[in-house]
């Protein structure tokens, strides 16, 4: 009586365990005769694998329930043979279920980070003070909008400044210029009249009626009036400053055109359309001193959002633009929105955390800009791989590999009949099998759910009943 209320007091996993536990026993103790052999105990060495009963205590409660059902008909099987003493072929009780079509759908399951399609840290690199903050945090701003103001006091004396500094450099520029082709201007004439008076010395020193000093003397002058003009900054013809004053020029352009930047820069504004996702300043700091070096402001285009995920390169090759992602995330309370695989990268990258395996950054593009979705979470994306529509589908525990070739096997005529497949689109837990070799599928098929080394063609079966 006590042993029947203590059965009752007992969960059902419970029960599990003790009927298995106890017919396991049996089993270990019995030989052919049915005589016990004396139970043998070893201490538990350092470094031996679990024992049965701790790997037994780790199965699932649906792993345990089929375990069951497989020994106790094994247990039925084994004692009735050595009961009877019989010696012909018995039949190996086996789990079956009836081949039919159904749709199946291959995933492949990843997570990632939402986030806008187009985003921008807006900073700013001019040593002044914030005197007006125009957005804060969710306000929608568009391109070019003002969203601060820096003091403009020493931007606007910097830059007239470099405007003075500028205005400078042309007029001194200017000025070389004209004196500069005044200048070549005389030396032409000089050199023009130095030529003239060389030639006619020469025509009266051939004459004899000038001496060979006098002859010389012209020959020098020719030759410092030639120098003059050489010495000359020629520009189409004219006398003109060096190059030395125009890169004077330049520079001072170049720096009243920075000042002009930092001036017109003194006002923020947005580079895109979109909504303000973080403000980091305030009035009153500097615009180039944020704290932690972080933007000003942040902004993201919240309308179309995109999912950044990576994929493990050992599932790359099974991805492709342009299929479709079924994406969750705990912020949509059980919902899911539709995505489209838009872009894969050409290269790969480490995964980390000290593995070897690469990964391939890849971007969903999330459908619907009404969705609960907001960027900055973590959400999972179900990348539809391939689906069938009308398939012979089986569980992956019916398939046999003999390492040559796939099987499932079938009950007919309480034979065992083993039918070679290709497997098609695989579901995880389930997988399409196809007929190979000529063999045909006919739906109501029995097939052997977990077939083991005993279900070989031909071999007899008995077909347990369907929990």
């Amino acid at each position: 009586m006590d042993s029947e209320n203590d059965k009752k007091a007992l969960t059902e996993s419970e029960l599990i365990d003790r009927q298995v536990e106890e017919i396991m026993t049996d089993e270990d103790s019995a030989d052919g005769s049915g005589k016990r052999k004396k139970k043998r105990r070893k201490k538990a060495r350092s470094g031996e694998k679990p024992s049965l009963k701790e790997r037994w205590k780790g199965y699932s409660r649906k792993r345990k329930i089929i375990t069951v059902v497989v020994v106790l008909a094994a247990a039925a099987f084994l004692l009735s043979r050595c009961g009877r003493g019989e010696k012909g072929p018995v039949a190996v009780p086996v789990n079956v279920m009836s081949l039919t079509r159904q749709p199946i759908k291959e995933k492949l399951s990843v997570s990632g980070p939402i986030s806008g399609t187009d985003s921008v840290d807006v900073v700013s690199n001019i040593h002044a003070e914030i005197i007006t903050m125009n957005v804060k945090e969710g306000d929608k701003v568009t391109k070019d909008q003002i969203l601060a103001v820096l003091d403009k006091t020493d931007l606007e004396r910097d830059l007239q400044v470099a405007q003075n500094a500028y205005d400078l450099a042309v007029v001194n520029k200017q000025e070389k210029d004209k004196s500069e082709a005044l200048g070549y201007e005389k030396a032409t004439q000089d050199l023009r009249k130095a030529q003239a008076d060389y030639n006619r010395n020469s025509a009266l020193y051939a004459a004899g009626d000038i001496s060979q000093v006098e002859m010389e003397q012209a020959a020098n002058a020719l030759n410092d009036a030639k120098r003059q003009v050489e010495g000359y900054n020629v520009v189409n013809g004219r006398g003109a400053a060096d190059a030395s004053y125009e890169l004077q020029v330049q520079n001072a352009a170049i720096d009243l055109e920075k000042k002009k930047e930092e001036l017109e820069n003194a006002e923020i504004k947005s580079t895109i359309d979109g909504t303000v996702v973080r403000v980091n300043s305030k009035v009153g700091q500097f615009a180039d001193k944020v704290e932690d070096d972080k933007p000003i402001f942040s902004i993201e285009n919240l309308d179309q959002l995109e999912m950044e995920i990576k994929i493990s390169e050992y599932s790359i090759g099974k991805v492709q633009v342009g299929q479709t992602a079924v994406i969750s995330a705990d912020i949509l309370d059980g919902e899911t929105v539709e995505g489209e695989i838009i872009k894969i990268s050409p290269t790969g990258e480490e995964k980390g955390g000290g593995s070897t395996e690469r990964v391939i950054p890849t971007t969903i593009r999330i459908d619907g800009s009404n969705s609960k979705l907001i960027a900055g979470i973590t959400a999972k994306a179900e990348i539809l791989i391939r689906e069938s529509e009308d398939a012979f589908v089986v569980p992956v525990t019916s398939l046999i590999d003999d390492g040559e070739a796939t099987y499932i096997a079938v009950v007919e005529e309480q034979k065992v009949r083993r039918i070679p497949v290709t497997l098609g689109v695989d579901g995880d837990v389930n997988v399409e099998v196809i007929p190979a070799d000529g063999s045909e599928f006919t739906e109501g098929m029995q097939v052997i759910l977990n077939p083991g080394p005993m279900t070989v063609d031909g071999a007899l079966v008995t077909v347990l009943p369907q929990m």
